[in-house]
């Protein structure tokens, strides 16, 4: 009687492993905000927090799009105006994601945050080799339907000087 069930047992292995595997879809998790009617995406691996209510401390002879620093928790973080450096009006009531950039520090202000999803490598278009905007490095359709995102090339968001 052992026999059977150890048999049995056996051929229940057989059967799970001649079933088809799931694909392994190789996709990145994105936090997807707006600004301006545009939704952006940035990567939420570098993604620290998202803060409203803060006070910017201004500092002088800095870029525009600088809107100053703001102290977290001892550290000091410069806040970047995500509209002013794609060259729109800059609004008063914005929140701050604060993402960590290779051990650097940085502050986006944006006007929401929308959604956090998972989208696969595959689905992101590379920007065309002509396009003059170097802040988004891909674009893809949002899996929901709810339009297109542009992916944030976080490098370039600050100036190499």
């Amino acid at each position: 009687m052992n026999e059977e069930i150890l048999f049995a047992k056996e051929d229940e292995l057989d059967a799970l492993s001649a079933a088809p595997a799931e694909e392994i879809v190789d996709s990145k998790k994105y936090l997807i905000f707006l600004t301006d009617d545009l939704k952006m995406g940035v990567d939420a691996e570098c993604v620290v927090e998202i803060i409203n209510n803060l006070t910017i401390t201004y500092l002088p002879m800095l870029p525009e799009y600088i809107r100053g620093i703001i102290n977290l928790r001892g550290q000091m973080v410069p806040i970047l105006d995500i509209r002013l450096r794609l060259g729109k009006e800059s609004t008063d009531d914005s929140l701050v994601i604060v993402l960590n950039l290779e051990e650097t520090y940085l502050g986006i202000l944006v006007d929401a945050v929308d959604q956090m999803i998972d989208i696969p490598k595959s689905n992101i278009l590379p920007m065309p080799s002509h396009s003059v905007q170097l802040l988004v490095s891909g674009m893809c359709s949002l899996p929901d339907g709810s339009g297109t995102m542009m992916v944030l090339d976080c490098e370039q968001l600050m100036p190499h000087d």
